[in-house]
């Protein structure tokens, strides 16, 4: 069964900062305590305030993580805009055509055309088939736009086989 590639970003990530945690920021605390004085010591107090950020980030990781580990790729329909497909859409008012890929927060990158699931467009689109007109509310004013075509997450991963 196919993998959603964010999850081995994510899990490099954590693995990073898990070894940080763990074996650098005890040596910096160490060497930071040996100065003298706590509560006048710059250092130590960096490595505290880096020592939380990381335990904050690690917990927010693995929560994520887990949340995406339970998308079963198999329930995700392949016929209309879900998680992970490519969408090509023609604004209906330029006629000019754009390719969306709907895609997690982790991963957006406007510049790719990857955008959040859960973005304006990103959630206008979602459950919608080819061929379907959608008016999208923009910050910039209302968008009209007619699904030209889906690519599915499982096209796009490799996994072609049919549910």
């Amino acid at each position: 069964m196919a993998r959603l590639p964010i999850l081995d970003r994510l899990e490099e990530e954590l693995k990073t900062l898990e070894r940080e945690l763990k074996v650098e920021i005890p040596k910096e605390l160490r060497k930071a305590a040996a100065h003298g004085d706590l509560r006048e010591n710059a250092e130590y107090a960096a490595a505290k305030e880096r020592q939380s950020f990381l335990q904050a980030r690690i917990a927010q990781l693995r929560k994520r993580i887990e949340s995406l580990s339970s998308i079963h790729l198999e329930s995700i329909p392949r016929d209309r805009v879900a998680f992970g497909a490519r969408v090509k859409v023609m604004d209906l008012d330029s006629g000019e055509e754009r390719v969306y890929e709907l895609v997690s927060p982790e991963d957006v990158d406007p510049k790719e055309g990857k955008i959040s699931v859960s973005s304006p467009i990103g959630r206008g689109l979602m459950g919608r088939g080819v061929g379907e007109e959608v008016t999208i509310q923009l910050p910039a004013g209302r968008k009209e736009f007619e699904i030209l075509e889906i690519t599915p997450i499982h096209e796009i991963l490799g996994d072609s086989e049919e549910t």
